[in-house]
C-alpha cells in the first residue's frame, strides 16, 4: 500500500503497474476538491500521449495499480 498524503498530490510522479497504450508514466495535474477543500479525486497526464484520465485519488493507494515514482 502507498502511503501518501491527499494534500501532496499536486506534481507527483507515477507509474502504472499494467500499462495501457504505452502510458506507464503520469503527473497528478490537478487535484479537485469537494466544498470543504478535501481531496476527492485527481488529474493524471501521461508523460507519453498527454491524454488525461480522473480517477479518486485513493486508488493511488493501490501498489496493484500504482507505484509512486517513475519505476
Amino acid at each position: 500500500m502507498n502511503l501518501l498524503s491527499p494534500k501532496k498530490l499536486l506534481h507527483t510522479k507515477w507509474t502504472a503497474a499494467k500499462p495501457v497504450n504505452r502510458e506507464k508514466h503520469f503527473l497528478v495535474t490537478e487535484v479537485h476538491e469537494d466544498d470543504e477543500g478535501n481531496p476527492q479525486t485527481v488529474t493524471m497526464q501521461a508523460v507519453y500521449s498527454k491524454k488525461e484520465r480522473v480517477l479518486d485519488w485513493r486508488e493511488l493507494k493501490d501498489d496493484g495499480q500504482w507505484r509512486r515514482g517513475w519505476v
